[in-house]
């Protein structure tokens, strides 16, 4: 009967492989094109200050789904404030003309978004506009290529321990050291990461030992989650981590554009997922001396427990589950014996 029975079985078996499959292009295509196609500024933070009539006038005109106006009493204030992050930028609107302050850094396209911006506001005023770039990248880097590229080595630095380390350490016995292994890679890994892109590109400023440990975090994040999850689930759990870091978080994490360049539902989603806030937690650190790093760093905290939860119920199951041996017996000569069942003729 079992023979019979074993057909229907493999057909819905491999019913439900291809559905999941073709769920998961769907999943992807989403992933990738819904935000481009709906790319744009989404209630960008930027400053303004000048006379009173000018600022509400520009507040009243653009203050909306695309820009969120923030109003300050001075140029300077507007500067500290997109220095330390807090804004993307800023307008400083003037008798003479508009003062645009910008930090590419930050997110290039917002960069020239609010540079145009600042050009309609001095074409209304017949004016002139002055682009003031507070927060650039590096001068062997302009164009943030290096930090951009970086989000893959972070991914696979979280995919590849889980990877290798479940085949040279199989099994309930090696899921410790699999776990160690897994910290270990991230602090090496990252330190190399952070080093290559600060002193061999020249692609990030700031201070290595706190970037260092931000990429630590994040390749931590990422390789404990898909370990949990391979410990618990098995193929299947590795694959749904795996899918979620590459095929939701790299195109969603907004590392070269900016998190508020993508939908604001996907934006946040994005900076949930480990390389999302790897991403956040890298900019931050590597460019505005670690201001802002609190909320990234907190989201890769809880990755990184939630993982080694996972890894902690995995090992406690395997240990119920583990099969029991019976001491030994020994002859008067200290000899180990074997017990064998009488053989019934």
């Amino acid at each position: 009967m079992s023979d019979y029975s074993a057909p229907p079985r493999a057909g819905r078996k491999l019913t439900l492989v291809v559905l999941g499959l073709a769920a998961l292009i769907t999943t992807m295509l989403c992933a990738f094109a819904l935000p481009s196609l709906h790319s744009g500024p989404h209630h960008v933070p930027i400053g303004a200050t000048g006379p009173r009539p000018a600022v509400e006038a520009l507040h009243k005109n653009i203050d909306g789904p695309r820009w969120d106006v923030r109003r300050y009493a001075t140029t300077d204030a507007v500067e500290s404030a997109t220095k330390e992050g807090d804004i993307a930028g800023g307008l400083a609107i003037t008798a003479q003309g508009v003062d645009v302050y910008t930090a590419t850094a930050g997110g290039p396209s917002v960069t020239s978004a609010l540079t145009g911006l600042g050009d309609s506001v001095a074409a209304q005023n017949t004016t002139q506009a002055t682009v003031h770039e507070l927060v650039p990248f590096t001068e062997d880097d302009p164009r943030g290529a290096g930090m951009t590229a970086a989000l893959m080595p972070m991914i696979f630095g979280g995919i590849f321990p889980a990877l290798i380390l479940g085949s040279v350490f199989p099994g309930h016995r090696g899921l410790r050291t699999r776990l160690t292994g897994a910290v270990l890679f991230s602090v090496a890994a990252g330190a190399a990461v952070v080093a290559v892109l600060q002193f061999g590109t020249h692609s990030i400023d700031g201070d290595y030992g706190l970037t260092a440990l931000g990429v630590i975090l994040g390749m931590t994040a990422m390789s404990t989650t898909l370990l949990g999850l391979q410990a618990l689930l098995g193929v299947a759990g590795f694959a749904l981590g795996g899918a979620v870091m590459m095929l939701l978080g790299n195109p969603l994490s907004g590392l070269a554009t900016g998190p508020h360049w993508l939908p604001d539902g996907w934006a946040t989603l994005g900076q949930l997922l480990p390389p999302g806030a790897s991403g956040s937690l890298l900019r931050v650190n590597a460019f505005f001396g670690g201001v802002g790093d609190g909320l990234p760093a907190l989201v890769l905290t809880v990755w990184v427990v939630v993982g080694v939860a996972l890894v902690l119920i995995a090992d406690r199951r395997g240990r119920r589950t583990a099969p029991s041996r019976s001491a030994p017996a020994f002859d008067s000569g200290g000899v180990e014996t074997s017990r064998r069942e009488p053989v019934t003729p």
